[in-house]
């Protein structure tokens, strides 16, 4: 018990498994962390609390994994202004996140394609990851949950769902521009080349602060059309950084298409 505790914060933004490091706060378990796994492995120890600011993201060997039922063990111990997402990562494997509104954190490690309508003032960083591909309307939702997104990394092999969001100009102009004001840093180097194409082709995005990509030497080349299309160009105009995985025998194929580098 923690009767006089009048104030404690943990962060960690990295996987850890052996809870009970964090003495008679949580305890190690097997299962997905929910409002129950709150109420008895933290909220019973501190009887005084009077507010609790969380974000906690559990992964679960899952096919199957109720929104609604997570979402009611919240409610069950007074936890109204909270909210729970879930997202598949691959057929058996369920990732789980619970988190008090509105959301207080900078640094938001996973979201897929669900997620309620939240506007997350706080957040710069976001990795974005999923079974099932990301539609242009996922991004138009991105830009307007994370006002103030800086940082974005984008984890999803899978092409874009609709046949004219492929790499093809021909369509492009019937959906959308977004606009990210202040992101300056993209990170599609596990993601397909579909990605790279929302974010550089200028019908669809502007991203006037852009100064880090990090991608897949032959996605740029095919995006950009080895360096010559037009639409793509303003988006890579102020890009500093570029960084590949590839080790590149001739750079002066593309410095001629980032001034900036």
């Amino acid at each position: 018990m923690l009767p006089n505790l009048k104030c404690f914060s943990l962060k960690s933004y990295f996987q850890f498994q052996q809870y009970e490091q964090i003495p008679l706060l949580l305890r190690h378990r097997n299962r997905i962390i929910d409002g129950t796994c709150v109420q008895n492995d933290i909220l019973v120890h501190i009887p005084q609390l009077h507010s609790l600011t969380f974000y906690v993201s559990s992964y679960i060997d899952i096919r199957d994994l109720s929104r609604e039922h997570i979402q009611q063990t919240l409610i069950n111990i007074g936890q109204q202004n909270a909210a729970t997402i879930v997202n598949y990562l691959s057929m058996y494997t369920a990732e789980c996140s619970i988190f008090s509104l509105p959301f207080a954190f900078d640094y938001l490690p996973c979201l897929g394609n669900i997620f309620p309508n939240i506007v997350f003032n706080y957040v710069t960083y976001l990795l974005v990851e999923d079974n099932d591909g990301f539609k242009h309307e996922f991004f138009v939702r991105i830009a307007r949950s994370f006002p103030l997104l800086k940082y974005l990394r984008i984890f999803n092999i899978e092409s874009q769902v609709l046949a004219d969001m492929k790499l093809s100009s021909d369509h492009s102009q019937s959906y959308s521009m977004i606009e990210y004001p202040h992101l300056t840093s993209l990170d599609v180097s596990h993601g397909h080349q579909d990605y790279l194409e929302q974010f550089l082709n200028e019908t669809k995005a502007y991203v006037p602060c852009l100064t880090e990509l990090k991608a897949l030497y032959p996605h740029l080349k095919i995006v950009t059309n080895n360096f010559t299309r037009e639409e793509t160009r303003r988006n890579c105009a102020k890009v500093k950084q570029l960084i590949f995985f590839e080790q590149l025998d001739n750079v002066q194929d593309y410095y001629h298409y980032f001034p900036s580098l």
